[in-house]
């Protein structure tokens, strides 16, 4: 199997500046505004009067960043466009109209349909179902039709209103324009701070402070192999047909609410599972990563520390966080054949390098959500192939000798909610993931049923191991699960 080549990893960074929704509204009613007004380019007094109408109009633009309107808030977004609109002229139809037109072809059909098909090889008919996966969608990619539509929908009309005022000589009513971004700033602080109230609380304290258990002691187990289930809905597993890791679960110690990070976003929920701590800490917000690599230690890094080795077997995007602690698959491959060629390179991995732990992303359950909906036939069915893959590899690991002191986790990294499989807000679906432990020293039989978070995986990777906490981790050790701790 391809690993990810390095244009793919450019090319994947410059597709989450469109996908992501934050860098997507500002570059995207930048460029419906200049292709709108393209007959004008050529005149200089255009550039001019736009920049100074874009200046009026930046503090929006820098607002409608920092605030989300997650979820039911985005209701509120429609607000200030219905003000915007009894304050100033009536708005250029025919740039709403190339806006929205624009919007739906690039969420619908370029990215819906041709982007799937060349990538991951959905059907050119894809768009007869993504339109309606588009319409539902709440999470924070630019396929959130409901909240971008009032954003770049504000930022068009007001960045228009300025750029015709400036070109025709008028005075411009520069004084009303940023008291209506002080009043759109006061607005989304208040609506923020009142009502978005359902972002997981965080642990206070770090693990080493903390915890009742030593670290850096012996290892509990010889490896460590998680698997990954990238976007497995808890709920949809349940339902799925997924005898063997129902199997496991039932045998060894299952999390019953073990709960994601804020935002859910995969290089996030990935960077904080083993770092052990929270995006604020180790930087990484989004898939979107401006900056290269986490600024906390890893599990990878704890593990060198005792001379173990330790690998993450994913796609490209997690280069942007773990850097070279990833071992790199290509994600453009036919997503029926996406998470077999994972599972073969896993054994080559484990052949070759022998690692401490290994940590598997399959990924053909999340691109199926994302491109298919989470509520269809088709996403169970990934969940009940990845189920096979899963035992075909335990399998091979117990017919090489690598499963006699070993501990399996199974989990996902997000739910999915529905829509295009959004994961970001934390909507229905997305919050608790699928999380059990199995092998010799895990309780058999056993489900916790308090509430967990997913920064418990590195500083028990850790403990298993007999490796030092990562420096910033703040989850507890899953001690309930462990048969014999300190």
């Amino acid at each position: 199997m391809k690993k990810a080549s390095s244009f793919e990893i450019v090319a994947a960074r410059c597709w989450n500046m469109l996908n992501e929704g934050k860098p997507f509204t500002p570059i995207f009613v930048a460029g419906v505004f200049l292709l709108y007004h393209i007959g004008d380019w050529s005149d200089v007094g255009f550039w001019s009067s736009a920049g100074l109408g874009l200046l009026v109009t930046l503090p929006l633009f820098v607002i409608y960043y920092c605030y989300d309107y997650p979820l039911f808030l985005r209701n509120y977004l429609w607000l200030p466009l219905i003000a915007a609109l009894l304050i100033w002229d009536r708005p250029d139809l025919t740039l709403y109209l190339l806006a929205l037109g624009l919007f739906y072809f690039f969420t619908i059909y370029f990215w819906g349909t041709f982007y799937y098909h060349l990538r991951i090889g959905t059907s050119w008919w894809n768009f007869t179902r993504f339109w309606k996966l588009v319409l539902k969608n709440s999470d924070s990619t630019s396929g959130n039709a409901q909240e971008q539509m009032p954003k770049f929908l504000l930022l068009l009309f007001v960045w228009n209103h300025f750029y015709g005022e400036f070109d025709h000589e008028a005075s411009p009513d520069v004084v009303n324009g940023l008291l209506f971004a002080a009043g759109l700033l006061l607005y989304s602080f208040i609506l923020h701070r009142n009502l978005f109230d359902w972002k997981p609380a965080e642990i206070p304290s770090f693990t080493r402070d903390s915890s009742n258990v030593k670290t850096g002691g012996a290892a509990l187990n010889k490896k460590v192999i998680v698997i990954v289930v990238d976007g497995m809905r808890k709920e949809r597993f349940e339902e799925a047909d997924a005898p063997f890791m129902k199997k496991l679960r039932a045998e060894g110690t299952e999390y019953a609410q073990m709960e994601t990070v804020y935002p859910a976003r995969t290089v996030v929920c990935f960077s904080s599972m083993f770092t052990g701590t929270y995006p604020r800490e180790h930087g990484i917000r989004s898939n979107m990563v401006w900056k290269l690599g986490i600024r906390v230690e890893s599990i990878f890094d704890s593990l060198r520390k005792v001379g173990k080795k330790g690998r993450l077997l994913g796609i490209a995007h997690l280069i942007d966080s773990m850097g070279d602690d990833v071992e790199s698959v290509t994600a453009v491959m036919h997503n029926d054949v996406a998470d077999r060629n994972i599972i073969e390179r896993a054994k080559k991995i484990m052949e070759e390098q022998n690692p401490d732990l290994l940590v598997a992303q399959l990924i053909g359950v999340d691109q199926t959500g994302h491109s298919r909906g989470v509520l269809y036939d088709d996403y169970t069915q990934k969940i009940a192939e990845a189920d096979r893959l899963i035992e075909e590899f335990v399998g091979w690991l117990e017919r090489k000798g690598m499963m006699d002191n070993t501990t399996l986790i199974i989990c996902a990294d997000h739910g999915q909610a529905d829509g295009i499989g959004g994961h970001g807000h934390l909507d229905e679906g997305e919050r608790y993931v699928p999380f059990f432990l199995h092998g010799p020293t895990i309780q058999q039989g056993l489900r916790i049923d308090e509430k967990h978070s997913l920064v418990s995986m590195a500083p028990t990777l850790a403990y298993l191991l007999g490796a030092p906490f990562p420096s910033h981790s703040r989850g507890p050790v899953l001690t309930e699960a462990i048969k014999h701790h300190d």
